[in-house]
């Protein structure tokens, strides 16, 4: 049987390491898929640089370019593989492929989070596929996961570290008791962190990741421009302190929970029970927890970024569009999960009517009856106090750390007892907030 012919668009980390897997492990791929997978072109800026990121057995018969655009639109090229990132170029190399009958398989979940509904709608009017799964946590199969392998559950909530490079910062903070700026700096070294980190410490790649997965989760559009935000930039070593003493770990975490009245779309910093599986997931590892009504909890954890880990899901994604090549477009896994036609108008909730638990640490002048003062503000609010810890003074100072922690509340009456606790003449600065994940049902 003919082989699948393969359009790469990009050759660097992820590019170069599909080119390597596709052909080390050439004949179980062949086996697995029914017919050979072949890379045929490779469309790339700078050729000479492509040619030299994979050994010369790997890149020998494929033919290197610097225009895409004729890469597309080859007659013989059966799937384009899009791995050059961004969402400018990628969009109009991505449409123009699904026009001209390609099916695409991507690794870019800024386009997808961005410009999924746009793209997905083509491929549907095309019949043609757009398959994804390394644009969420690399190498570990959370898409496949919810697009078939959780059909029978009604998904209740997402929770998952889908940024390595801050959860290697914070597992950096919390093991050495180091500072922010420090550990950034380290990761940076490392390779773990661009020279902008913006977008990984900001929470925007999580931000994009979780967009996809309660777009698969409830059968939602995609809709990241409605995602709430919060980085960890601003975390201290007190509050990473605080919270392992009180049994928890603090993870950068993307949140989608479905609720009677929306979706919950959130990345925020967040305190996890020890306890949790998740909450000892380490360094650069990823982990997402998915809780089914039918299935209960379950875990999927691995590599979430790396050449070898997301050529690993880009391949995989290669051989399910060579398996279902010749199936009827209308039988095929539909794009996110649900049929096109069937898609829920949900809206997303905005962060101000989350309900989650608290933890609010305050520095108050250590007097008589200030605690009293906090708590009445909290009761008043309908905001219940689970647990509560005071610090003793430094030696020479009146000043105390308080440290509470809250039942269920909405953020909007949270909200307003923060303001009122920082009105008080016997509190010092700012209260500091993080948001509490049990993750228990």
């Amino acid at each position: 049987m003919k082989p699948i012919q393969i359009g790469l668009l990009g050759f660097g980390t992820v590019g170069s390491g599909v080119a390597k897997v596709l052909a080390r492990n050439a004949e179980e791929i062949g086996r697995r898929a029914g017919r050979a997978i072949e890379v045929k072109r490779v469309g790339v800026r700078n050729i000479a640089k492509a040619r030299a990121a994979a050994p010369a057995a790997v890149v020998e018969g494929i033919a290197f370019g610097d225009n895409m655009h004729a890469l597309v639109d080859d007659p013989d090229i059966d799937i384009i593989c899009e791995l050059i990132g961004g969402t400018t170029l990628a969009l109009d190399l991505v449409l123009r492929a699904i026009e001209n009958g390609k099916h695409v398989v991507t690794a870019n979940k800024a386009l997808l989070a961005t410009h999924g509904n746009e793209i997905f709608a083509a491929a549907q009017r095309r019949g043609v596929m757009v398959t994804f799964e390394a644009a969420v946590a690399g190498g570990i199969p959370i898409i496949k996961a919810l697009r078939e392998g959780l059909t029978a559950n009604r998904i209740e909530w997402i929770a998952g570290i889908i940024n390595g490079t801050s959860n290697f910062i914070l597992t950096e903070m919390r093991e050495k008791g180091a500072a922010f700026g420090d550990v950034l700096a380290q990761a940076q070294k490392l390779g773990y962190a661009e020279a902008d980190p913006t977008f990984d410490i900001g929470g925007h790649d999580a931000a994009h990741k979780l967009t996809i997965l309660a777009a698969l989760a409830f059968g939602i559009p995609m809709q990241f421009d409605k995602a709430y935000l919060e980085g960890i930039a601003t975390l201290t070593q007190e509050d990473i302190a605080y919270a392992e003493q009180l049994g928890y770990r603090i993870k950068l975490l993307g949140i989608t929970k479905r609720k009677p009245n929306g979706i919950e779309l959130r990345v925020h910093p967040t305190l996890v029970p020890a306890k949790r599986i998740i909450a000892n997931v380490e360094g650069v590892m990823n982990a997402v927890v998915v809780q089914g009504d039918v299935v209960g909890q379950t875990l999927y954890s691995g590599r979430g970024a790396g050449s070898e880990p997301t050529a690993s899901a880009v391949v995989a994604d290669l051989v399910d569009v060579t398996r279902l090549l010749t199936a009827d477009p209308e039988h095929r896994v539909p794009h996110l999960a649900f049929q096109p036609d069937r898609l829920s108008d949900l809206p997303i909730l905005p962060i101000e009517e989350v309900e989650t638990s608290y933890y609010l640490r305050l520095r108050a002048h250590d007097r008589p009856g200030v605690m009293a003062d906090i708590t009445r503000i909290l009761a008043d609010l309908s905001i219940s106090i689970d647990a509560m810890m005071q610090k003793e003074p430094d030696e020479g100072e009146q000043i105390v750390d308080i440290i509470i922690l809250t039942h269920v509340a909405k953020e909007r009456s949270v909200d307003t007892a923060i303001q009122l606790i920082e009105g008080m003449p016997t509190i010092a600065g700012n209260v500091t907030k993080l948001r509490l994940e049990n993750l228990d049902k």
